[in-house]
């Protein structure tokens, strides 16, 4: 296996990033760039509503990126898959066995193969992820080689509408002519890039505060047992603000400044002579709504706080929000960390990029490594370094034309001479004249 250079797109409904990672035989994914663009209005919960003008700032990207590694050109990328239409839906089967027996690869597969053939209604199915296993009537984390007869297979169905990868296969398809190598769910790669197997084993709620949706993960037992997607993000904060008479680019400065969601801040004035109470009143009840469906969550999933003993693992950049992790917390009766990378064999390679701010599409880029992303970098690379020699051309003679020879079947037949005759006829009859003339004097 030789070195892959991969390109991972993540579209979120604030940004579009764009990262190139190489991933290295022996495991490492060592990320090389991470590029940006900020969007308005084309994106709309994290599925792309406008695809030509969403194209126009993923070109940009691609034209970053591919500038770092000229002469190459980027042929494939790995696209992330997210927004509010994304959660899990819950299936199981069940299998009789003819005797107690081990149980094996194949068995399990065709119990993934029953679970996948679920018929959806509108909706598409991207991915099949184990929430349980009961083997005679007793849960296992390891089904393969535990000996039994009866088995019965809880799963998560991740799915999504289908209009969401619709847009992204034209914008990548028809707009850019890029081939799509693979989609990986963006929830299901931060999970493993930013939760320990401990936290998963013992139980956590992954949070991820967007700008227009938030994504809420539970696990318990090592295993994804609920997803869900609000249409709740801090976008909706700084919409809150513009009631204020603040276009939206300022509203939202101000929430980064001076906002504080712990419901008890302290009424103050900026020294401009900006009255930021009323800013905060709309910052504090947004984020109470917000946090309060974030809590619902782990009561929709089927849990208790004290269920989930490793706490709430948050990451996005709404989290940034001063006082928003502490309520978060305070709320659910759990603890809290800010996610960040966890797995030693991820390098950032520049001291530019941020691990917090590119964890999102750090981890679909990762995701798609290891579940073999393959070289997304054209190889037809022109070797700049060795100069062809020259070719010196040697000028070609202007031909000559004979007119005789161009028309010998003119003259044959005596063609030639009429043409002369008809070209120069007139001087000639002139001339015949004038003969006569002195011939009829010298008589």
């Amino acid at each position: 296996m030789e070195e892959k250079n991969i390109i991972a797109i993540e579209i979120g409904s604030s940004k579009i990033k764009g990262a190139l990672g190489i991933y290295s035989p022996q495991g490492v994914l060592t990320v090389k760039t991470v590029e940006e663009e900020p969007l308005l209005d084309f994106v709309r919960y994290g599925a792309v509503s406008n695809v030509e003008e969403t194209a126009k700032l993923v070109a940009r990207i691609i034209r970053k990126i591919e500038n770092q590694v000229v002469p190459r050109k980027i042929a494939t990328v790995y696209v992330a898959l997210g927004g509010r239409s994304c959660c899990s839906v819950r299936r199981d089967v069940e299998t009789q066995l003819s005797e107690e027996m081990e149980i094996t690869d194949q068995i399990l597969r065709g119990l993934r193969d029953e679970v996948s053939g679920t018929e959806l209604t509108d909706r598409d199915l991207f991915a099949v992820v184990p929430r349980q296993y009961i083997i005679d009537k007793t849960v296992v984390a390891h089904p393969k080689g535990t000996v039994g007869r009866n088995i019965l297979f809880s799963a998560n169905l991740i799915t999504c509408r289908p209009t969401s990868k619709r847009n992204i296969d034209i914008l990548f398809h028809d707009k850019l002519q890029l081939n799509v190598g693979g989609y990986e769910v963006r929830q299901l790669a931060l999970g493993d890039l930013v939760i320990t197997k401990d936290e998963k084993r013992l139980g956590c709620m992954l949070v991820d505060f967007g700008a227009e949706t938030t994504a809420v993960s539970i696990y318990k037992d090592g295993h994804l047992q609920y997803m869900a997607t609000l249409p709740l993000g801090s976008r909706n904060i700084t919409r809150d603000i513009t009631e204020l008479k603040y276009l939206e680019e300022k509203a939202e400065e101000i929430k980064c400044k001076e906002g504080n969601a712990s419901g008890n801040a302290t009424p103050h004035q900026h020294p401009g002579g900006v009255d930021y109470t009323p800013v905060n009143n709309y910052v504090s009840h947004r984020a109470g709504e917000i946090i309060a469906n974030i809590r619902k969550q782990i009561d929709y999933a089927g849990f208790k706080a004290t269920d989930l003993s490793a706490g709430i693992i948050i990451v996005g950049r709404g989290a940034r929000l001063a006082g928003f992790n502490d309520r978060l917390s305070k709320t659910a009766g759990m603890n809290l960390r800010v996610g960040s990378i966890t797995a030693p064999e991820i390098r950032i390679a520049d001291s530019r990029i941020s691990a917090a701010d590119a964890s999102d599409v750090i981890a679909v880029l990762y995701k798609a490594a290891i579940h073999g992303a393959q070289e997304c970098l054209t190889n037809d690379v022109v070797d700049l370094t060795q100069e062809e020699e020259p070719v010196i051309e040697e000028p070609v003679p202007e031909p000559v034309i004979d007119p005789i020879a161009e028309e010998p079947e003119k003259r044959k037949k005596g063609g030639f001479f009429k043409d002369l005759k008809n070209k120069f006829g007139k001087f000639l009859d002139e001339n015949e004249d004038d003969d006569d003339e002195l011939k009829d004097d010298a008589d």
